[in-house]
């Protein structure tokens, strides 16, 4: 799925747009025992309450393609005879009315998912999207529908635990204690069954989101997916994309060499920033390539830098650029001081020895502070 195609459908969670009648899910204990069932019809809540959960559900929907959002592929073998799409075909096709389907959904998960021992709650729903034509420029909408697009969505919340506060009580005219009960937060995981890809279901695909970019719960992929390919979570693309050109270069790992490779790579994200093309952006391992070469990095090193790319990251030679740097920052970090500076000015950093002592070189004149002190340098 591409930004637009999420954005699209992101746009159907509110009470007046969507067809979604029930929230269903469970509550699980600590224990991984269900607590309660929800089966709750949206049309009968208050507005403030549906809005809650519609946005809660919204939430699985969020974040930045190839870091929150993943998109996950089923083969054609999967397809026609696994375990795992038989299951999320059933919830899809009956609207997730089908009990049975239900309860072997929540074991699966409930059987599988560690979240450390805290409690959560699962939450899914169904929807029907009359998918309106487009018009010729991209942006103008025209009357009629080209195909409806059924799926189902579903949400995993933590839930914190009750604590006791002072409130006000108007009748007492002081302060009481009071628990704040339970708190269900946003989601820590969820997916979108199947993928809206070209503005039509693809039943090969489905959408997986996870709010942390560090640990996506594989398990929960394994669990409900069992893809043959594993997505691999943004910030452990970024640390292997990191320990690749270490082990690779040795000492031709310079500051330089990485200043280019940053420089390249955020060059990337702001084309694509500004071509506003809905795909995710992407960069090949030849263009790395190319800039370790300029930068003087002999062709063995390349070599064996894209062996440990594909050893560490994959067999594939194309990535989201977003996902092997910080490129709001550029940081530089020694055991015992760490300095951050804007990306456009990490050039101003340079490497030295004085005295025959290596030193990290900031040049400056003015403007220079300390804990909020400017302070003069001689």
């Amino acid at each position: 799925m591409n930004r637009r195609e999420v954005q699209e459908i992101r746009r159907r969670f509110s009470p007046e747009k969507d067809s979604i009648s029930h929230i269903y899910g469970c509550y699980v204990n600590a224990s991984g025992e269900i607590v309660a069932r929800i089966d709750m019809p949206l049309g009968l809540m208050e507005q403030e309450e549906a809005e809650m959960y519609l946005k809660i559900l919204k939430k699985s929907l969020s974040g930045s393609l190839g870091r929150n959002l993943m998109d996950i592929e089923f083969s054609t073998t999967q397809v026609e005879n696994s375990h795992e799409h038989r299951l999320l075909s059933s919830l899809r096709q009956s609207h997730l009315k089908d009990e049975n389907a239900r309860e072997i959904f929540y074991s699966r998960v409930i059987e599988n998912i560690d979240f450390e021992e805290e409690s959560y709650a699962i939450l899914m729903a169904a929807d029907s999207y009359d998918v309106p034509f487009k018009g010729s420029d991209d942006e103008v909408w025209e009357d009629g529908s080209s195909e409806v697009f059924d799926y189902i969505i579903c949400a995993i919340c933590p839930v914190k635990d009750a604590r006791s506060e002072l409130r006000y009580r108007s009748e007492d005219k002081t302060f009481r204690s009071a628990s704040t009960g339970h708190v269900l937060s946003s989601p820590e995981a969820g997916f979108m069954f199947p993928a809206f890809d070209g503005r039509c279901a693809n039943i090969y695909g489905a959408l997986y989101y996870s709010k942390n970019t560090s640990n996506i719960h594989e398990d929960i992929i394994e669990t409900l997916f069992a893809p043959e390919k594993m997505p691999m979570a943004a910030d452990v693309q970024k640390g292997a994309f990191g320990d690749a050109l270490s082990e690779a270069l040795g000492n031709d790992c310079s500051l330089d060499v990485v200043q280019a490779v940053h420089g390249e790579i955020r060059e990337k994200l702001a084309a694509h920033k500004e071509s506003k093309e809905p795909e995710q952006p992407e960069i090949y391992m030849e263009e790395i390539g190319a800039v370790l070469k300029h930068n003087g990095v002999p062709e063995e090193k390349i070599s064996f830098f894209n062996q440990v790319c594909r050893r560490e990251m994959g067999d594939s030679q194309v990535f989201n650029p977003g996902n092997l740097v910080e490129a709001s920052r550029f940081e530089v970090k020694t055991p015992k001081v760490k300095i951050t500076v804007d990306p456009e000015f990490a050039c101003d950093i340079e490497t030295g020895t004085i005295n025959g002592k290596k030193y990290i070189l900031i040049p400056t004149e003015k403007g220079v502070s300390v804990n909020g002190i400017e302070i003069y340098i001689s």
